[in-house]
């Protein structure tokens, strides 16, 4: 460590939310959208909400820590054809951390074969249903980290870096629901160890760094690693309207910047959305080029955006 060291808390290297974007297009969708395809969007929309308040959780927790580390929120990597989406990666003095949030309602069992059951009551009644596990989801994360990670080195210190990367990356599933009743007893301990309350957060992380094998880092190695992540990050090309897209009938009227297409019973019909800015789409037809005469939709914000919807 160097002598000169001067954080003391937490820094928030970078800290935007691709959930929030996707919000964002969902509730402007949902504003234009026919009743039954609004309530599948609200699904969504509670689904995604539930997400950010968790992450929010998280941050809490982060930002009243008190630990020197970098946080990294949101980041998503593309290596060899495969993706990953990670919730928090945490850079301390002397490991790193990648969180996997769950903002789960119902209670938590993790049984002995590591299979994750909730459950949760509707009335009288109660549910039982088992979740894809967010260790095998969050172990993906690692193994792409250990990728990227390690194709920056050379062979000397690859097989070192690879040698111990388990070691010095550790995966952490944090439940954020405060309501959430967690039971490990019977789960193996590998698994047990990995999963933790979101209010347990900052003393695990100051029970792993005190292991006493773990070697210290200075500032400048840990700014120059949160870097190497945030750039590596990609913005992901993700068009949030497509799984409720219905295109718009003949005899809709065309839509225009922030107006309802309505049908000619007078009902409300569903507008595509821009996937980039969440604006309605008009539809329009190419004038010149090798694309003369096709139809498509553009962003009625053109030209301040300029994303486009093939009609096929």
């Amino acid at each position: 460590m160097e002598l000169f060291d001067k954080i003391k808390g937490p820094i928030f290297y970078k800290d935007d939310s691709e959930a929030e974007r996707q919000l964002k297009v969902l509730i402007e969708l949902k504003r234009t959208a026919s009743e039954k395809t609004a309530d599948a969007i609200e699904q969504e929309i509670i689904m995604v909400r539930a997400g950010i308040d968790g992450e929010k959780q998280v941050h809490f927790e982060l930002e009243n820590s008190h630990i020197p580390m970098y946080v990294l929120h949101d980041l998503y990597y593309e290596y060899d054809g495969l993706t990953a989406q990670i919730d928090y990666l945490i850079i301390t003095r002397k490991h790193q951390f990648v969180i996997e949030c769950k903002n789960l309602y119902g209670n938590i069992e993790i049984n002995c074969s590591g299979d994750f059951i909730r459950t949760f009551s509707y009335g009288r009644y109660f549910k039982k249903e088992g979740i894809y596990s967010p260790v095998t989801q969050n172990r993906r994360h690692l193994e792409m980290i250990k990728q990227i990670r390690g194709a920056e080195k050379n062979a000397l210190l690859r097989h070192a870096f690879e040698k111990n990367f388990y070691k010095n990356y550790r995966s952490v599933i944090v439940l954020a629901n405060p309501k959430t009743v967690l039971n490990a007893r019977s789960a193996k301990k590998e698994v047990r160890s990995q999963v933790i309350r979101a209010d347990q957060l900052a003393e695990y992380i100051r029970k792993v760094d005190a292991e006493p094998d773990s070697v210290s880092r200075s500032d400048r190695d840990m700014e120059n690693m949160a870097h190497f992540f945030a750039s590596t990050h990609k913005q992901p090309k993700v068009d949030y309207t497509e799984k409720f897209r219905i295109l718009v009938s003949k005899n809709a009227l065309e839509t225009s910047a922030g107006a309802q297409s309505m049908s000619n019973t007078g009902g409300k019909q569903d507008v595509i959305i821009c996937p980039k800015c969440g604006a309605p789409m008009v539809r329009r037809k190419a004038a010149k080029g090798p694309n003369a005469g096709n139809e498509f939709y553009g962003c009625s914000n053109f030209p301040k955006c300029r994303a486009i919807i093939n009609i096929k």
